[in-house]
């Protein structure tokens, strides 16, 4: 933000079709290129809109007949809500597990979209990204609030999608895919039939234009300059083996205490599943809704659960920007207000 800051009446409200936000955009790509080691032939694709525009692009540019769909939560079952709503496509296959948990993809001969999700950040469960066996359509993975905290392997994935708002310490707005060759085929051969597309949804066109180092439509540069600054300090610390190191000592320390805590318990319950990125914490004995107002009135923001989930419970951002050591401070202002309130 400082950076931002001493360059703001330079940066801001300048063509994004000239340099230097063109020059940022070339940056941005080859900066996640590097961080998630891409093989050759991935390209970085991006466009306006975030994630949830980015459900809707599939069903365009993505999808050819059928998806399938692990839906574990609040934002898996979004995207298959778009699917099931799209007509040009067949409706989708559901396979659902409870909150907390999460399942598995099964290969169907039908299915050309295996949609999953790395971390459903309204649950706090994280699944370890593997292509079906003998699964021969694209494995699509929304990737929001894990890309840049988790670990996964391109051989595993052919995309992966995200926002720069959470791991990479920007701001909304943009969508960002990483492309596997196979994908760029599926959206090349996609565009050469009669489908219809709307052109801010037309993935080629958010291609043509990133191998120009722009987007199709005027982006937020304020969002392009802190992604661009977050993505050099990941890379210059040692790439994602670094960042998400950084989330797991994180992730020890939150989870360490809530088995520790008389009064609070993970969520999930299966450790292998639990999130190095989105903790969430069952409390008991005391009213989470308290403790987040309390912690906000005194500068610790947004610990509140995901509405939707309806539980006692207290969630956590563990990104790589947020010093491990302030986790430690965060658990024992809990500890202070839990026995404020009890005692």
């Amino acid at each position: 933000m400082q950076a931002l800051a001493e360059v703001g009446k330079s940066w801001l409200g300048t063509s994004h079709r000239q340099a230097p936000v063109r020059d940022v955009v070339r940056s941005v790509r080859d900066g996640l290129t590097s961080l998630f080691r891409l093989p050759a032939g991935w390209e970085i694709v991006l466009g306006n809109g975030g994630s949830t525009v980015f459900w809707d692009i599939a069903t365009f540019g993505l999808i050819e007949r059928q998806s399938q769909h692990l839906v574990f939560g609040e934002f898996s079952s979004k995207f298959a809500a778009a699917a099931a709503a799209a007509p040009q496509i067949d409706g989708p296959e559901f396979i659902e597990s409870a909150p907390g948990t999460h399942p598995l993809p099964v290969a169907r001969d039908e299915v050309d979209v295996y949609a999953l999700t790395h971390n459903e950040t309204s649950t706090g469960v994280a699944m370890a990204l593997q292509r079906p066996t003998g699964a021969e359509g694209l494995v699509v993975v929304d990737a929001t609030s894990a890309a840049g905290g988790l670990r996964w392997a391109p051989s595993e994935v052919d995309v992966y999608y995200f926002a720069p708002q959470k791991c990479f310490s920007s701001d909304g707005g943009l969508w960002i895919a990483a492309c596997s060759p196979a994908a760029i085929e599926r959206i090349e051969r996609i565009k050469a039939t009669a489908r219809w597309c709307p052109a801010s949804l037309d993935l080629s066109i958010a291609l043509d234009n990133s191998r120009l180092d722009q987007t199709y439509n005027t982006p937020a540069l304020a969002t392009l300059f802190l992604l661009d600054r977050q993505l050099q300090w990941m890379n210059a610390g040692g790439g994602l083996e670094f960042a998400a190191s950084r989330s797991d000592e994180s992730s020890a320390i939150l989870y360490g205490w809530a088995e520790k805590a008389s009064y609070a318990t993970p969520f999930v319950t299966d450790p292998a599943q639990r999130s190095a990125v989105v903790g969430t914490i069952d409390l008991d004995g005391v009213d989470a809704p308290t403790v987040s107002n309390v912690l906000r009135d005194n500068g610790i923001v947004d610990t509140d659960s995901y509405r939707k989930l309806g539980r006692n419970q207290l969630r956590i951002a563990m990104f790589p920007a947020i010093e491990p050591d302030d986790l430690a401070i965060l658990t024992r202002a809990i500890d202070h207000i839990v026995d404020a309130l009890t005692s």
